[in-house]
C-alpha cells in the first residue's frame, strides 16, 4: 500500500486517483455559505480590528503568524469546542485508508468529536497558506483531509465540510460521497469579513446538531 501525505496531495492527484469529480455547485455548500448568522455588535468591532491587521500585514506575514494573528482569533470568536462533544483541534495526525493508499497528515485546524484528543473528525479542516509563495496546492491538501474524514466516518452520505485559506483569500468546500465542489473566494481584507463569520456560525450549528446525533446514538 502506497503512503501519501496530505501536503503531496493535487486536486488533479485526488480526481485520478480516486474518482473524484468537481461540481460547479453542490447543495450542501450553496446552504451552508447562504445561511444567514448573527454578527453581534462587539464581533464587528473585533472583526475590523483584524481586517486592519490583516491589510496591514498579509504581504508579511509567514503561514504561522497568518495563523496566529489572524486565522486562529477567527475562529477563537465562534468557539468550536463543547467539553466532551466536539473541539477544535490543531496539528493533530490523521490517517485512513483510501483505496490503495494510506492517507495522512496534521491539518492546520480541523473539528472533530472527542475532549482532549480528537476522535472522528466531522466537518471542517483548514489548510493555511501565506499569500506568497505558498508550498503546495491547498485545495488539494483539504480535500485530501476530507476525504479521511469521510473515510473514518464511515458513512459517505453525509457532507464533510471543509476550508481553506491562501492570505487574504479564502474558499469553502464539501464533499459527499465522490463529488466535491469549492466556493468562490471570499476576501477577509473587504466587507467579505463579516460573511466569513456568518459561515463559520453556520458551520457551528452544523457541528452541533451532528454531534447530538451521534450522542442520542451512541
Amino acid at each position: 500500500m502506497e503512503q501519501k501525505n496530505f501536503r503531496d496531495c493535487t486536486l488533479v492527484f485526488l480526481d485520478r486517483t480516486f474518482g473524484l469529480r468537481r461540481l460547479r455547485k453542490q447543495p450542501a455548500l450553496t446552504e451552508w455559505i447562504t445561511t444567514p448568522a448573527e454578527i453581534l455588535p462587539h464581533e464587528e468591532t473585533i472583526l475590523q480590528l483584524y481586517k486592519q491587521s490583516l491589510e496591514d500585514n498579509v504581504q508579511y506575514w509567514n503561514e504561522q503568524e497568518l495563523s496566529l494573528n489572524f486565522i486562529g482569533p477567527i475562529f477563537s470568536l465562534v468557539n468550536f469546542t463543547e467539553p466532551y462533544q466536539y473541539g477544535f483541534f490543531a496539528q493533530r495526525t490523521i490517517t485512513a485508508t483510501v483505496g490503495n493508499y494510506e492517507l495522512s497528515g496534521k491539518p492546520d485546524g480541523m473539528i472533530a468529536s472527542g475532549y482532549g484528543e480528537p476522535e472522528i473528525p466531522f466537518f471542517a479542516f483548514q489548510e493555511y497558506k501565506r499569500e506568497s509563495d505558498p508550498n503546495g496546492e491547498a485545495a488539494g491538501q483539504c480535500l485530501a483531509a476530507m476525504l479521511v474524514g469521510q473515510t473514518l466516518n464511515e458513512n459517505t452520505d453525509i457532507p464533510i465540510y471543509g476550508c481553506y485559506a491562501i492570505g487574504r483569500e479564502w474558499y469553502f468546500m464539501t464533499l459527499i460521497g465522490k463529488e466535491y465542489a469549492i466556493s468562490n473566494n471570499y476576501s477577509a481584507t473587504t466587507d467579505d469579513i463579516g460573511t466569513i463569520l456568518q459561515i463559520l456560525k453556520s458551520l457551528k450549528q452544523i457541528v452541533i446538531d451532528i454531534s447530538s446525533k451521534l450522542l442520542t446514538t451512541n
